[in-house]
């Protein structure tokens, strides 16, 4: 589960990055708020499943 949460959290930042490289208007705004959920939700997963060290 963590390593397919790694990827989505890389892919989205990616593809969020190169929204304003790709796209211009409501467009960009569009993508960029999708990714951008998309980000936050699994940096809050991957946040959540981390198991502290005693």
């Amino acid at each position: 589960m963590k390593p397919l949460l790694w990827l989505v959290l890389a892919i989205a930042i990616s593809v969020n990055v190169s929204t304003s490289f790709a796209f211009e208007g409501a467009t960009q705004i569009a993508v960029s708020v999708g990714t951008g959920v998309v980000t936050i939700a699994s940096a809050v997963a991957l946040w959540m499943l981390h198991t502290r060290r005693s």
